[in-house]
């Protein structure tokens, strides 16, 4: 799940003015519009909601010029990720993490037990997404994903999330609250709403999944996301390691070609257990090794001579959340920093 939040604010700042004249125009929206609220009827939404959203939405064409700026094809070149981890896993989000997990502690051991999935993951998502709730984004969401949807680039994926975000407005969420990033993502950890009808929280039992403002539901929804995705209780994500003289990498590498992010998953090694990585004589560069028969992938993000680590499954499930390997590797290295 990529929130986009992260685009919104790199671009923040005046809009150029060919994006106030986009090509596709805006005469065809309130057509548009009548489609998606016939598919929000035919979905069970009440027409209250539907009309209370529609009736003045107006389209928007700085988020389709976002959505039209964003890299549309593969590197030349990819950047070094110790630069990206400077400003991912900085003395901020360490500290603030690690003073909400202090002052969170029973509700992160709840957190913890129920769902199985580590504070310190946890928070490290809150602290990539939002820096934990310091900016969640400010637009109108309704507007923002009607508009995505009418440009058509991602129209079946941004009409489902309209038709989910309507959903919401029927199940109680106030209109009101639906501000966010320009690609639709919104709330502390930037769920799209059809993720927050899927797995969002009310874990304090008021009534309302609040992960705008309340941190027990957050924390529980973000938990839940993993949980859904196949997090294993009890399996670190990976963990550095030093790479011997001499180690063959050309015969660890991947034969298999993913369908899902193929650029991301291509960087990593094949799947070997942990005792086939010891035999490799690799050598962890902190703590003691997991269980022997644990499978894990080797990746060097910045090539031979730099930090490596060791990934495991659950690396596979913080990529399902974003799937940027910088991203992941940084939440991990966040969440380890956090729990010292």
């Amino acid at each position: 799940m990529v929130s986009g939040l992260a685009e919104a604010q790199a671009q923040a700042g005046a809009l150029p003015a060919a994006a106030s004249a986009p090509a596709i125009g805006q005469g065809g929206f309130a057509g548009f519009l009548q489609l998606l609220a016939a598919r929000a009827r035919a979905e069970g939404v009440r027409e209250t909601t539907i009309h209370s959203v529609i009736d003045s939405l107006a389209y928007d064409p700085e988020v389709v010029w976002h959505d039209r700026s964003q890299p549309g094809g593969p590197s030349s070149a990819i950047p070094k990720f110790e630069s990206y981890r400077r400003t991912h896993v900085d003395s901020g989000r360490i500290a603030r993490g690690r003073a909400i997990y202090g002052a969170s502690a029973p509700l992160i051991a709840g957190v913890e037990a129920r769902y199985g999935v580590p504070g310190p993951i946890v928070l490290a998502i809150w602290g990539h997404e939002t820096n934990y709730g310091s900016f969640t984004g400010t637009y109108d969401l309704p507007r923002a994903i009607a508009s995505l949807a009418y440009e058509g680039r991602r129209r079946e994926l941004f009409s489902q999330e309209f038709v989910a975000l309507l959903k919401m407005i029927d199940r109680g969420v106030p209109r009101w609250r639906l501000q966010g990033s320009w690609a639709g993502a919104f709330g502390n950890p930037q769920f799209l709403p059809s993720v927050y009808l899927r797995v969002a929280q009310d874990a304090d039992g008021d009534g309302l999944a609040d992960i705008w403002t309340n941190r027990a539901d957050t924390l529980a929804s973000i938990a839940n996301y993993f949980r859904d995705a196949g997090w294993r209780r009890g399996e670190p994500w990976g963990f550095g390691v030093t790479i011997p003289a001499g180690f063959d990498r050309g015969a660890m590498a991947t034969r298999l070609v993913s369908p899902r992010c193929p650029q991301v998953f291509v960087r990593h090694s094949r799947w070997r257990t942990i005792a086939e990585w010891r035999a490799a004589g690799i050598v962890p560069t902190r703590g003691i090794w997991p269980d022997d028969r644990m499978q894990a992938t080797l990746f060097e993000p910045d090539g031979p001579g730099h930090p490596a680590w060791l990934l495991t499954g659950n690396y596979r499930v913080i990529l399902d959340y974003n799937c940027s390997n910088f991203y992941a590797l940084s939440v991990g290295l966040l969440a380890d920093e956090i729990s010292r």
